[in-house]
């Protein structure tokens, strides 16, 4: 079964927006709290917001990495 998750999908077109804040939030460590968190430490604030056009079905991840790094001249 986590082999399953490790290779789902994580594509708007293929997931739920339930799956999307469950994916977000493991990505960032969130079940832990904040203090394992990196939003902040990389000047983004709170994260959620920063993926909230994923989440919401907006916008890929790659797109808002690339958004990020590019913000940042990190190629």
């Amino acid at each position: 079964m986590i082999e399953e998750q490790i290779h789902k999908s994580v594509l708007i077109k293929d997931t739920t927006r339930e799956e999307r804040i469950e994916i977000v939030r493991r990505s960032l460590s969130c079940e832990s709290g904040c203090e394992n968190c990196s939003g902040c430490a990389l000047g983004v604030g709170d994260p959620f917001k920063m993926f909230a056009p994923y989440i919401d079905g907006k916008m890929e991840i790659r797109e808002i990495n690339q958004r990020f790094r590019a913000s940042y001249g990190i190629h």
